[in-house]
């Protein structure tokens, strides 16, 4: 088998697979040799080999029965494991009998690898994210500190994931006698689900229980997980008891997740929390410039006219993913015609992009998202009862829809069933001056806000 035609296969695959769990989970795959009916193959991580050969080992060995290859077994290591791995992975996965990888574990057997590019140099400071590249750093730096743990929350791409990667990278290169793991919530359910069905818990506890640091990215994701939930609680305490450091990012504060126990965000909620505010047009634009000087090394002889990075601050200004990346195809694109990056050209070329960000907000969808987020009916909240029940969501309501649409007061009013726009004018003044002083209003309308901007 030739890497060409394992590629093939491997598109395949993504048929079968679905496009999330093929560019997650199959993409990184890198075909190395076949002999013997061995079919070997280099992955980032043995946790990464352990999770491909448990749920997708069959359907990629029938793909591969398809395109003509007789394949009996499959290894997935990394690279420096292969010649080294004293026996082959076991056989074709079968149902009595769970698969393991070949590779022997590592450091890094239960920790994500480490993404070169998140470093604390490659990470833009502004004000929206200032306290918590602050807090960070305190805690790469090492020393006594007076939280634990750090809990960064906030929207999509603002930068939580990186500041733990670069927490990892700092610890590593100054303490690295230091046991440091960066897990994702959904990586520790599957290890948790694993080790109760190999009867390997005391493994299992030993793991997470022996780290010096543990990082654990998207915590909500345990929400309505109960059993797992429970196996994380007495993780968490045993850490924190034993002095050792925790980390944890969640797309929102400790108190407002989801099917979460409330033991659990207490808990998360005891040390330091931290909101990654959205980005603001100036730490936007030094993103771009930050990520700029980065392409030009790869890209040299680009010339970016001005006013194009202004532009895209402006226009897309939800999500540092989706700028990032942005700027990435116009890079490429400049590359392949030979041609600066103007504003006519980032028009033409971001013409999609540019388009689902200028998704408009109505005021009946913040209608229909405040009253889901209160768990009342709608028609009680734009009807006339007064009760404080009803009067706060549609207070709130008011607020968003001034500071989210365009719509004058008066026409707020009239969808609030025709109410006068001193009424309105009224409630917005009223949440304004709240969530000064009420952090659960704060919080609410900061989700409800992020919510409807995605």
């Amino acid at each position: 088998m030739t890497n060409e035609t394992w590629q093939q296969v491997s598109e395949e695959l993504k048929q079968a697979v679905g496009a999330n769990n093929h560019t997650t989970w199959i993409a990184p795959l890198r075909f190395e040799e076949l002999v013997d009916g061995v079919a070997r193959f280099h992955v980032p991580t043995t946790f990464h080999g352990n999770y491909v050969l448990q749920n997708f080992g069959d359907q990629i060995l029938t793909q591969l029965a398809r395109a003509g290859i007789t394949v009996q077994r499959l290894i997935f290591a990394q690279s420096a494991n292969l010649a080294a791995a004293p026996r082959p992975a076991a056989a074709v996965p079968q149902p009595s009998v769970p698969a393991q990888a070949a590779a022997e574990d590592d450091d890094d057997t239960h920790s994500a690898t480490l993404d070169p590019r998140f470093t604390f140099d490659r990470f833009v400071v502004g004000k929206p994210n200032e306290m918590a590249h602050a807090a960070a750093r305190r805690i790469a730096e090492g020393g006594s500190l007076g939280f634990n743990p750090l809990f960064l929350y906030g929207g999509v791409g603002l930068g939580k994931t990186h500041l733990m990667h670069a927490i990892g990278h700092e610890l590593k290169a100054s303490q690295p006698h230091l046991k440091v793991v960066l897990t994702s919530a959904e990586q520790f359910m599957y290890r948790f689900i694993t080790a109760l069905r190999d009867k390997r818990m005391m493994d299992f506890k030993q793991l997470f229980r022996s780290v010096d640091v543990l990082m654990v990215d998207d915590i909500q994701f345990l929400g309505g997980k109960d059993s797992t939930q429970e196996e994380f609680f007495h993780t968490f305490n045993a850490l924190i008891d034993a002095g050792k450091r925790i980390i944890i990012s969640a797309d929102r504060a400790p108190g407002a997740m989801k099917d979460v126990e409330e033991r659990i965000t207490s808990r998360m909620g005891s040390g330091l929390v931290v909101d990654l505010f959205p980005t603001d047009f100036e730490l936007r634009v030094g993103i771009l410039q930050a990520k700029a000087d980065y392409y030009r090394a790869q890209y040299p002889g680009i010339v970016v006219q001005p006013g194009v990075f202004e532009f895209l601050a402006h226009r897309i200004s939800n999500n540092v993913r989706v700028l990032e990346g942005a700027l990435t195809r116009l890079f490429a694109f400049a590359s392949l015609v030979g041609r600066e990056i103007s504003l006519e050209m980032t028009q033409d070329c971001l013409a999609d992009i540019l388009r689902a960000s200028d998704r408009k907000i109505t005021v009946e969808e913040i209608q229909r998202r405040v009253s889901e987020h209160y768990n009342i009916r709608l028609s009680d909240m734009i009807g006339p009862k007064r009760v404080r029940n009803y009067a706060r969501p549609r207070q709130v309501a008011m607020y968003l829809s001034k500071k989210l649409t365009s719509r004058s007061l008066p026409e707020i009013g009239r969808r609030f069933g025709g109410r006068d726009h001193t009424t309105v004018m009224h409630g917005v003044r009223k949440i304004e001056e709240q969530k000064a002083t009420d952090r659960q209003i704060a919080d609410d309308l900061e989700l409800l806000r992020r919510a409807l901007e995605e």
